[in-house]
């Protein structure tokens, strides 16, 4: 024994704790361009796909019935949707576009209150689905063949909005921001 025992393991963690937060954070142009120098932007460089969260953001058009639609694409080679988050102005019916450019094959399962959608999209091919996503919240869809949503093919619906009354719970008001 050489005299020098190790800290206890609480004072450890707390150690690492602190020098985590110490960290210095990253702007998003310098998350983008950390992403590519790790090889986390593309497919088959640091990992087989993209990291979830790395994709584009896009908005859905309303149509003046109230129902929504947008497309929704996966390019060759990159085994991510674009966007991978499709944002709603409030919840309702939404008819989406999906289309795979890739070179193999892929599919969609997507929420919708009461039932998922599922579509199958083989290379080249595009498919169509409406979905009723009524209640303010994210909504996730992927593609679940051959790990497809391991490697990126994951994508989100956020849906704007405030829940209706009959939704709420029974409390007082709270601040908003």
């Amino acid at each position: 024994m050489t005299g020098r025992e190790a800290p206890p393991p609480a004072e450890v963690d707390t150690a690492i704790r602190h020098e985590e937060s110490e960290a210095p954070m990253t702007t998003m142009q310098e998350r983008s361009d950390l992403l590519d120098k790790i090889g986390l932007a593309e497919q088959n460089k640091a990992a087989l796909g993209q990291v979830l969260g790395t994709g584009s953001i896009g908005y859905a058009a309303e149509k003046p019935d109230g129902t929504m639609q947008a497309t929704i694409r996966i390019h060759p080679d990159e085994l991510i949707w674009d966007p991978s988050i499709l944002v709603m102005p409030h919840g309702g019916d939404i008819e989406l576009e999906l289309i795979n450019d890739d070179l193999n094959t892929h599919c969609a399962l997507l929420p919708s209150n009461g039932d998922r959608k599922f579509i199958w999209l083989v290379n080249h091919s595009r498919g169509r689905a409406t979905l009723n996503l009524d209640g303010p919240g994210y909504y996730w869809y992927c593609s679940p063949t051959g790990n497809d949503e391991g490697r990126g093919l994951t994508g989100a619906i956020v849906v704007l909005g405030e829940a209706p009354p009959e939704a709420r719970l029974d409390r007082p008001e709270q601040p908003r921001p």
